[in-house]
């Protein structure tokens, strides 16, 4: 075999030499010799080119009698593809509901306690428990005292504002009086601040201001500031003493004792429930 293959081999390789020397016409010929060669051997084994054509196979039919029922093959019919429904929009789909935890709500924050009726009684002498019921504004000279909503003895506080020109005594955080007042002025000011009553005076008079009279004094500074009683009229104003009605300061001079705060302010709005000092 070895022997064969090496002969074939070199008689394939003997005609390359020798169209190598040919002419070109002789080229051609040779070339259209191989492509008939060729054309014959596929045309030998192409199944196809054996097949009848159409009009010879229709011919072969037409003499013959048509198929029964039974030596016709079964036809299994194809089943009706169904109509693919229009694509809609796209729609999320959740097999089951969800609850999505709320946060907890902050804590509201406790409202303040409302004072109750033990708390209002309760024996702070500077938390505010009852006012006088006066309706309306009062004016220059008017006074107001009443004590049957406050206990008989106990604390007493005194307060004044130099803006509402307004003094208030009360007892155990009852008020039990209170009065427009005759203020000083801005060369003789009435001093801010919480003074105790130093001495009680039924019927001092001024050294200082020509013996002028101050009933019922209750001194607070030893340079001469001091609650008393003095005629209260509108456009009038003190060298910095408090002037009260002369019936009023009789009856806070009865129901103040030394030692008794009095607490000087400008503007300071308090009510019930309020301290105070």
């Amino acid at each position: 075999m070895i022997r064969i293959l090496a002969a074939s081999l070199v008689l394939v390789a003997t005609p390359c030499v020798v169209a190598a020397q040919t002419t070109a016409g002789q080229t051609g010929d040779a070339a259209e010799a191989v492509a008939a060669e060729a054309t014959g051997t596929f045309e030998q084994v192409d199944p196809d080119s054996d097949l009848p054509s159409a009009d010879e196979a229709a011919a072969a039919y037409a003499g013959l009698p048509p198929l029964t029922a039974d030596e016709a093959p079964a036809m299994v019919a194809a089943p009706a593809l169904k109509p693919e429904p229009p694509r809609g929009p796209a729609v999320r789909m959740i097999a089951n509901e969800v609850a999505q935890p709320l946060p907890a709500a902050a804590p509201a924050p406790a409202p303040a306690p409302a004072l109750t009726p033990a708390a209002l009684t309760r024996n702070d002498p500077f938390v505010i428990k009852s006012i006088l019921p006066i309706e309306g504004s009062i004016r220059y000279g008017d006074w107001f005292w009443d004590e049957s909503a406050a206990p008989r003895t106990g604390k007493l506080v005194i307060t004044v504002d130099l803006e509402a020109r307004v003094i208030s005594a009360f007892r155990d955080g009852h008020e039990i009086g209170t009065a427009v007042v005759l203020v000083g002025t801005q060369d003789h000011p009435t001093p801010l601040g919480s003074f105790p009553i130093l001495t009680k005076e039924k019927d001092n008079v001024s050294e200082k201001y020509n013996n002028a009279p101050m009933p019922h004094t209750l001194r607070l500074t030893w340079d001469g500031i001091a609650i008393h009683g003095s005629p209260v009229m509108n456009g009038y104003a003190s060298h910095g003493c408090i002037g009260v009605p002369d019936e009023f300061a009789a009856k806070l001079f009865a129901a103040a004792k030394r030692g008794d705060k009095v607490i000087i302010t400008r503007g300071k709005m308090i009510g019930i429930g309020d301290k105070v000092m």
